[in-house]
């Protein structure tokens, strides 16, 4: 079999970071080419039955999956018998499967934590995750600030810096931001350094919701004892918290600084009010989180009960998608390593409900937490009644969500028919896409196209037209354009000139199969232009509407008036969210075009080894531009992701142009 070479050994000593940077910059070779699935079967001999990690991609060399084994060859052999994987989600992943990967590991802890690290890098489609991972927010505490922040935060992590939750929406993380606020007094004001342009101290000083660092109103040391307390508060070590403000107010009252004292006294009260409101107690039961899950259709439900000295102090629940058909003690562990990715909530112990060897996890969570974390089921007394709770709870809410999900297909279906039936179409419009046009004058003109399937969104094949060769705000022409562009693709091959992030040339799977609607966002006028387009691209037999924003009226080929439909009918509706999400997404592109244009200086573009992503850390790490031309050169160098080398220029040419 062309192209395979002998798996390859990393020990456990050299670390992820090596073996991640190792598979990426080919210096690890294994399974290089295009394996077709026949030569899949072939490739098992070459796969030895020892512990490791294995990853499907597919034609383009995209991920799908990622799985660890007791046993390489026996594991990948389940997937390639003849009578296939009885998991449907699995089935769909090896038939779009072209090629397989693996790397053999010294122990099955090293297997989980490799594991983790490529779902991390490279986010499978058909891998076990939260709903909407990437977009789920923590606080975080900036560390690396001489005077850290605490602050509300979605996306990459910053190495160096502290991180609490996830939490399942943004309201709940503003709600604890909004009580510890008022509560602990750090600075609120943004930036690396405390303070504002004009210089003068902000309201919160005032109002002794801040220590006032930016005048000097305390020591870095007063300041980082608040910092600490917040941070223990987060953890959920509240009598930790009240002996630590116990022992500062003595400590003022002892020293006479009666209205500092009188400040901490307050804060105490505060925080043991919020202390007395977890009514739910385990005594003696110290510090723990118990986890309930339950996989039900599709996905899978999580409880997370947080105990902090005995006292049940919060209750979180997530939804894990691609769970279904895979094996209870896989999505925990699964569940486990995303949660506490970053390691500041670990407690000493996780209480589970499930069967099965969950050692490696706790291994990998101890190394996490830099201290010992037992990962065990709880057999007798409150700790397992509060796991019943949990997987109670767990259970009533996956199968909510089932019922919920149900009904939303039911819905849309009858949506989709009600389409049918309006529109006279021969079948179902499973594939709608829809275009918009956005332009503000004669610049920055951009067509958007975006795909619903089944009667949902398919985010993955919006695509934006960037319009070229028209003058002036000619709507028609422009639509006409990007239909003709659009449909001149028709098999996802050809040319893409003009596109908004795409290559050049190239298959484009947004492009592959011709839709069943199309919709256009505007009146008569615009469905004409549609009409022209579709037939100079030779796709004059798919059906197109035209959706007018004022009345909501729909228009058709061949018809002088609008379609009688009912303003609640639900194929109407539908076309309503498709035309809507194509103005939302159109308008984004235009605005971000302009954005860029109006961030364009002479400052900016002219620092040397600065390009647009250099641009955004810089204005990132120091909040504006302001801020950012008074910084000093040790401040510059400490920008993340910006060369020592880089930042001494960008210094040298600010103070030379002055």
């Amino acid at each position: 079999m062309a192209g395979v070479e002998l798996p390859w050994y990393v020990p456990a000593s050299d670390g992820v970071g090596g073996l991640i940077a190792g598979w990426r910059q080919g210096t690890i070779g294994l399974s290089k080419g295009r394996l077709s699935m026949t030569d899949l079967h072939a490739a098992l001999s070459h796969i030895p039955a020892q512990p490791g990690v294995y990853r499907f991609v597919d034609a383009e060399g995209a991920v799908l999956y990622v799985g660890k084994a007791k046993d390489l060859h026996k594991r990948v052999a389940s997937y390639l018998r003849s009578g296939g994987p009885a998991d449907g989600r699995i089935a769909e992943m090896v038939a779009r499967a072209r090629d397989i990967e693996w790397v053999v590991t010294g122990t099955e802890q090293e297997a989980l934590l490799v594991e983790d690290a490529f779902i991390k890098e490279s986010r499978p489609p058909y891998n076990v995750r939260l709903r909407d991972d990437k977009s789920y927010p923590f606080i975080e505490v900036t560390l690396r600030d001489e005077w850290p922040r605490v602050r509300f935060m979605r996306g990459r992590r910053v190495p160096g810096n502290l991180y609490f939750g996830p939490y399942a929406s943004a309201r709940k993380v503003r709600e604890v931001l909004d009580l510890i606020g008022r509560i602990f007094p750090y600075r609120k004001c943004r930036g690396p350094r405390p303070g504002r342009p004009s210089g003068t101290p902000c309201l919160q000083h005032f109002i002794k919701r801040s220590l006032g660092p930016c005048e000097g109103r305390c020591s870095q040391a007063e300041y980082r004892e608040v910092i600490e307390e917040v941070i223990g508060f987060l953890r959920g070590d509240m009598r930790a918290v009240e002996r630590r403000i116990e022992a500062e107010m003595a400590a003022a009252a002892g020293a006479r600084e009666f209205e500092k004292a009188a400040l901490l006294r307050d804060r105490l009260a505060a925080v043991r009010h919020v202390a007395e409101r977890q009514v739910a107690r385990t005594e003696g039961a110290g510090d723990f989180d118990v986890i309930g899950l339950c996989q039900a259709g599709l996905g899978a439900n999580v409880q997370v009960f947080r105990v902090r000295e005995g006292a049940l102090v919060a209750r979180q629940q997530f939804y894990l998608e691609n769970a279904e058909g895979a094996e209870r003690v896989t999505v925990l562990e699964q569940f486990l390593m995303e949660f506490y990715w970053e390691g500041a909530g670990i407690p000493p112990q996780v209480i589970v409900d499930a069967d099965g060897d969950v050692s490696g996890a706790a291994v990998l969570l101890t190394e996490r937490r830099g201290a010992k974390v037992a990962v065990r089921r709880a057999q007798r007394g409150p700790k397992r009644r509060l796991v019943e709770l949990a997987a109670r709870n767990a259970k009533l809410a996956a199968e909510a969500e089932v019922e919920r999900l149900a009904r939303r297909r039911e819905g849309r279906r009858e949506a989709m028919e009600r389409l049918r039936d309006s529109l006279g179409l021969p079948g179902l419009p499973l594939r709608i896409e829809c275009y918009d046009i956005s332009n503000l004058g004669d610049t920055n003109a951009v067509g958007s196209m975006v795909v619903f399937e089944e009667g949902r969104p398919r985010p993955a094949h919006y695509r934006s037209f960037a319009i070229r060769d028209v003058t002036g705000q000619d709507d028609f022409a422009m639509m006409r354009q990007v239909i003709e562009r659009r449909f001149a693709r028709g098999d996802g091959g050809g040319e893409a000139t003009g596109m908004i992030g795409q290559a050049a040339k190239g298959f484009d799977e947004s492009f592959a199969t011709h839709p069943d609607l199309v919709v256009v966002d505007g009146g008569k006028g615009q469905l004409s232009a549609a009409l022209a387009g579709l037939a100079a691209a030779g796709a004059d037999d798919v059906a197109v509407v035209s959706l007018a924003k004022q009345r909501e009226e729909v228009f058709v080929p061949g018809r002088v008036g609008p379609l009688p439909l009912p303003p609640d009918d639900p194929g109407s509706l539908l076309l309503q969210r498709v035309r809507d999400e194509a103005h939302r997404f159109a308008l984004t592109h235009h605005r971000r075009r302009r954005a860029a244009q109006s961030r364009r200086s002479a400052i900016f573009d002219e620092l040397p080894g600065v390009g647009s992503a250099r641009r955004r850390k810089i204005l990132e790490y120091f909040g504006s531009p302001e801020r950012f031309l008074t910084a000093s050169r040790e401040e510059l160098e400490a920008v993340p992701g910006l060369p020592p080398k880089v930042a001494r220029g960008i210094y040298a040419h600010l103070h030379k142009t002055g």
